[in-house]
């Protein structure tokens, strides 16, 4: 039986949680990557450069860990469901506060408690949803999972292909209040985890304690996550940057390739995602990787438009396509009584170590007259490399969840 018969035969709880963990990732990401877009324009108004407003890049993910903690203990504690829905309501909240800032400072401040805010999401998500479905289908959900992740940068360059122009950046942001809605759906529709109904009466380990005693694991998989999160920060939250100032495009066509970029980033993660049970999750994200390397000149370097475009449909499958495999690899490897908190952490904490890596490129390409194009391919090329290296002689479980 294939994957589409195999959810098909899903009850309507199993259903429900996969749309929901889906659902609140692409609208995290939406909220997160209408920033990306507007940096130009906020310095503008600010009077301030790229380096300085991607200041604000930096804290949102560098504010995810302390997010990740404390939503996964509270998860962990009091279910993933009533957590999941406190921390959309927050990062909302958040995103419509993003227009009101009245000065760079503001705005960084309010971005910083965006992160915090955000770092809850993805690991209660991700937990949710592994604890629910059956583990033959793990593979193929974390790939549409974590397509979440592209889906919602797709929908922030429609937003801002249609709206920018028109309305600002001030108002771009107040859009991001919008995904606060489907807090509903979580409380209407949406079943807390049976992993965490039948623990919920055991004692509760120190969480802490737990991550202290898989020491050499949470090593592992943090220096993993800063790796996958400087190849996906790194390939995407500048590229509308280096779009608009080494190619001179408009808001249209920067739009345009940033949509590109994501409907690669789509079919690579659901599509690498089919073959992560046959092929093994660090196999297959190893693959990824290496198609990273050649796509890089066609991606960096193109002149015309069509080839820029291919570059990015190519880039966003690889490097998406390895992601595809996070939710159900770190979910694998969680110990259970901390599954709320340690995926999300540790892939937070990789986020913090990786959080300077906006500004790291802005500064290589300031120091170099302005070439975005080599500061994004430098970074790229070795990060690939090092994921390849790191992966390959990594643990991997994939047996039913306790």
């Amino acid at each position: 039986m294939g994957v589409i018969g195999e959810y098909r035969e899903l009850t309507r709880p199993q259903k429900t949680a996969i749309w929901a963990s889906y659902l609140g990732w692409m609208l995290d990401a939406f909220d997160f990557f209408l920033l990306v877009f507007m940096i130009k324009a906020i310095g503008e108004e600010f009077g301030a450069s790229v380096e300085q407003v991607s200041e604000a890049l930096f804290l949102t993910l560098a504010a995810r860990p302390l997010g990740a903690l404390v939503f996964g203990w509270l998860g962990d504690r009091f279910g993933r469901r009533p957590v999941l829905m406190l921390v959309i309501a927050l990062f909302s909240a958040m995103s419509g506060l993003s227009g009101l800032a009245q000065s760079l400072p503001q705005l960084l401040l309010i971005r910083a408690c965006f992160g915090f805010a955000m770092g809850g999401e993805w690991g209660l998500g991700a937990s949710l949803v592994m604890e629910t479905i059956p583990a033959k289908l793990r593979g193929p959900v974390s790939g549409l999972l974590q397509s979440g992740y592209p889906t919602g940068y797709l929908i922030a360059s429609l937003v801002y292909y249609l709206f920018f122009d028109a309305i600002g950046w001030r108002a771009m942001f107040f859009i991001g209040v919008l995904p606060a809605l489907f807090v509903l759906f979580i409380r209407l529709r949406v079943e807390e985890s049976p992993k965490f109904v039948a623990r919920q009466h055991h004692a509760r380990p120190n969480a802490l304690a737990v991550v202290a005693q898989h020491w050499k694991l949470s090593l592992y998989l943090i220096v993993l996550m800063t790796a996958m999160n400087f190849l996906s920060h790194g390939t995407g939250d500048l590229y509308p940057t280096f779009l608009q100032k080494q190619h001179g495009f408009d808001t249209h066509t920067t739009g345009t390739l940033a949509i590109v970029l994501n409907v690669g980033s789509i079919v690579g993660a659901v599509g690498f995602g089919q073959f992560a049970e046959r092929m093994g999750r660090r196999r297959n994200l190893a693959l990824a990787c290496v198609l990273v390397i050649p796509v890089i000149p066609l991606w960096a370097y193109s002149s015309s438009l069509f080839l820029l475009a291919a570059g990015a449909f190519l880039m966003g499958l690889a490097v998406q396509g390895a992601w595809g495999n996070i939710p159900a690899y770190l979910n694998e490897l969680s110990p259970p009584a901390i599954r709320a908190m340690f995926p999300g952490f540790v892939y937070q904490l990789g986020n913090l170590f990786a959080s300077r890596v906006s500004p790291f490129q802005a500064g290589i390409a300031a120091d170099r007259g302005g070439d975005y194009a080599y500061a994004l391919a430098a970074v790229t090329l070795v990060t690939a490399i090092a994921l390849i290296a790191w992966i390959w002689f990594g643990p991997e479980r994939r047996e039913e969840l306790e």
